[in-house]
Parts: C-alpha cells; sequence; structure tokens
C-alpha cells in the first residue's frame, strides 16, 4: 500500500507543500510564505487549502507534525512544525521523475513554452 501512495500524481497543492518541507521543517505560515517565493508569487495558497491538504498528507503518511521547535525562543507555543516523511521524499521523487519525463518529451518534440502549435501561440 506504502508503495502506491509513494507512487501515485499528486495535485499541485501537495506538490507545493512537500517542496516547501523538502529541506526544513516549517510551520504552517512558513509553508504558504515558502510556497509563495518557490512559485516566485504565482501560487499563493490559502489557510483553507493548506491545512486540508496538511490533513490528509498527514492521514496518507506523507507528513507528520515535528517534535522540535526550529526557533524555541521565537516560537508561539501554538505552532505545528511539520516534516516530510520517509513516504513523502518517495513521493515527492517520483512525482519530480515523472516531469522530468513530461519535460523530455515536450524536448523531443522541440517543444518550448514559446512553441507555436497548430499555429496558436502559447507563449506566455
Amino acid at each position: 500500500m506504502a508503495s502506491s501512495k509513494a507512487n501515485a500524481p499528486l495535485t499541485p497543492a501537495v506538490l507545493h507543500i512537500l517542496l516547501a518541507l523538502a529541506t526544513q521543517e516549517r510551520h504552517g505560515y512558513g509553508i504558504m510564505k515558502q510556497v509563495e517565493t518557490d512559485s516566485q508569487g504565482k501560487v499563493n495558497m490559502g489557510p483553507g487549502t493548506l491545512y486540508g491538504s496538511l490533513g490528509r498528507m498527514m492521514d496518507a503518511g506523507l507528513l507528520r507534525e515535528s517534535d522540535k521547535k526550529v526557533d524555541p525562543e521565537m516560537d508561539d507555543a501554538r505552532r505545528v512544525y511539520y516534516t516530510i516523511t520517509g513516504l513523502g521524499q518517495k513521493a515527492l521523487a517520483a512525482e519530480l521523475r515523472r516531469y522530468h519525463e513530461v519535460v523530455a518529451v515536450a524536448k523531443q518534440k522541440r517543444l518550448s513554452p514559446n512553441s507555436s502549435i497548430y499555429g496558436y501561440d502559447y507563449g506566455v
């Protein structure tokens, strides 16, 4: 069962959360800010999406609450820190492999974000 969870495609919200937690434990607001930074401001995750996703991710075994505080002197006692689990690391790695495969296909077809397909310009 764990293997299938690790290989299942991730939603964009779950992917962004795992990326935000890939390098260090964070509390909810820290995750939201890291997602915003990582996406260069293109993704603004609201609290409903964030905390709903965190709950589902913990239920699925992708995350867990951390036992430690990153900076105990600066932290509010109510802050909960989250850390990625081994299963979460595997799920993130599987998703990144899928993205690399998609990019490889696009390169093979000589497509880029500025490509014109069937006369329609998809450039941003």
